[in-house]
């Protein structure tokens, strides 16, 4: 299926984010019902090994609960509530775990898994993640994404035939990822550079290479409209309707 999906890609970046609470399933839901091919979600371990997508390596700032995922069990990061910083619409829903994704829209659009045991990076992420797309038979519907090249590199040894997308953090932190070194570090087949660094000339490079570019996180109407017309592959936005309003206007 990553040989299919549409240019650009519209990727709900952690669901329909700016209409949902981010990495819920009711965010992934939504993104469903108005049409974005893509999502992207992130995904980490808790104490007890199982994976649960949530973004932050704290809970305070989209639940009610407080301290690291990490150190916390699936049971008692099940007893939160991750919707109601968001809207009292949306009290009451729960953190998910990625087999609840994958078993929920899975079979609906394209996955973009982003591995980031940032502060774990020895952990067994990667494996399990693997082990989870293996299981539920969506290698052709999911990639993974990670700034840890060396994550990456791990989950493409279980699953080889799984594309990845390197992740480059913005300005020169980033350069290297976005250089011939990213290419040295791990065979991806997209690269992901923030919204800032990604120039026609990085476009141009990528494609002759045979990759793609899918860049994050773009939500203002005239930065997907430039990016659109340098030819980019895809976008992480957490308002995909704005995306598609932009496309729409293109004769692309």
């Amino acid at each position: 299926m990553y040989q299919e999906l549409p240019r650009p890609t519209i990727f709900a970046h952690r669901g329909s984010k700016a209409h949902a609470p981010e990495n819920t399933l009711a965010a992934f839901k939504l993104a469903v019902s108005q049409g974005a091919p893509a999502i992207e979600l992130d995904a980490k371990l808790t104490s007890d090994g199982e994976i649960v997508v949530f973004h932050d390596q704290t809970l305070n700032r989209t639940t009610n609960g407080s301290g690291a995922v990490g150190n916390t069990p699936l049971a008692a990061l099940k007893e939160l509530d991750a919707g109601a910083h968001f809207s009292q619409a949306f009290k009451g829903e729960k953190i998910p775990t990625l087999a609840e994704v994958f078993e929920t829209v899975g079979h609906l659009l394209f996955i973009n898994v982003e591995l980031t045991n940032y502060a774990t990076p020895r952990d067994v992420l990667p494996e399990k993640a693997a082990a989870l797309v293996a299981k539920f038979g969506l290698q052709q519907r999911v990639m993974f994404s990670s700034f840890n090249h060396i994550a990456l590199q791990r989950a493409h040894q279980q699953l080889p035939g799984v594309p990845l997308g390197l992740l480059a953090l913005p300005g020169m932190v980033g350069a290297a990822a976005r250089s011939w070194v990213g290419r040295r570090w791990v065979d991806y087949q997209a690269i992901h550079p923030e919204v800032r660094d990604a120039s026609p000339r990085l476009i141009h490079s990528a494609h002759r290479r045979g990759r793609r570019v899918h860049v994050w996180t773009v939500n203002q109407r005239a930065v997907m409209l430039r990016l659109f017309q340098a030819g980019v592959d895809g976008i992480f936005t957490d308002d995909p309707p704005l995306a598609f309003s932009v496309l729409s206007e293109l004769d692309i």
